[in-house]
C-alpha cells in the first residue's frame, strides 16, 4: 500500500497525465501544468490547467479489512481517502478555457485507472507493485462551487470541474502485534466464600 505521500502524488500523477498528452499544436499556445494552492490563485498561469486539492474525506466504506498481514502474522493498518479536487482551465479567451477544458475532461476519461507507474512518475516508491487509483468526475453543487471560488484570492470565477481520487490507500508504518493461534480452551473456576464454585 501506499505511504504517507500519497496524497501529494496522486495530484502530481493527475497534472503529469494531462502534461504527457498535451500536444502544442492542438491548442496554438503553451499550456502550463501545475499542482495549486489556494495563494496561487492571486498570480494565476495565463493558460493551461491547474489542480486545486480542496478536500479529503476518509473512505468509510473501505475500512475492512483493516490493514496487511505481513509475513510476520502482524497487521499494517490502512487508511482509505478519497482526494476531492478542481481542475481549472486558463485562457486568455473564452473559446481557449472551453478547449482546454473539453480536451481536459476527454483525456480524464481515457484514463479512469491511474496505474502504479504513473502514481509513481513523479514522486517515485510510493505505492506498491499492484495498486491503483480511481479518477471520476464528481458532483459539485453550482452554489458549492461558487463559494469555493470566493474563499480564493482571486475570486473570478474560471471555468472548473471537481474531480475524485478513490479508496487512495495510506498504509501505516507501525506494525500491529498479533496474538499467538488459539490451540486449547481452559475454564477455570474460583471458589466462593462459602464453599460453592462459580
Amino acid at each position: 500500500m501506499a505511504d504517507y505521500r500519497a496524497v501529494a502524488a496522486v495530484c502530481e500523477a493527475v497534472i503529469y497525465l494531462l502534461h504527457s498528452n498535451y500536444a502544442p499544436g492542438d491548442f496554438n499556445n503553451e499550456l502550463e501544468f501545475r499542482v495549486y494552492t489556494a495563494g496561487d490563485f492571486a498570480d494565476p498561469i495565463e493558460s493551461g490547467v491547474s489542480l486545486f486539492l480542496y478536500r479529503i474525506f476518509a473512505n468509510g466504506s473501505h475500512r475492512i479489512p483493516a490493514g496487511r498481514l505481513t509475513p510476520a502474522g502482524r497487521r499494517q493498518t490502512q487508511l482509505p481517502l478519497d482526494l476531492h479536487f478542481l481542475l481549472t482551465a486558463w485562457g486568455r479567451s473564452a473559446s481557449l478555457q472551453q478547449t482546454i477544458a473539453g480536451w481536459m475532461m476527454r483525456v480524464m476519461e481515457d484514463t479512469p485507472i491511474l496505474p502504479v507507474g504513473l502514481l509513481d512518475r513523479v514522486i517515485p516508491g510510493v505505492f506498491s507493485a499492484n495498486e491503483t487509483v480511481e479518477i471520476a468526475l464528481a458532483e459539485l453543487a453550482t452554489e458549492e462551487l461558487l463559494h469555493l471560488w470566493e474563499t480564493l484570492p482571486q475570486q473570478r470565477y474560471q471555468l472548473s470541474l471537481p474531480y475524485v481520487a478513490r479508496n487512495v490507500r495510506i498504509e501505516s508504518a507501525q506494525l500491529l502485534g498479533a496474538g499467538e493461534p488459539v490451540q486449547e480452551r481452559t475454564f477455570e473456576y474460583q471458589k466462593a466464600n462459602n464453599g460453592a464454585t462459580s
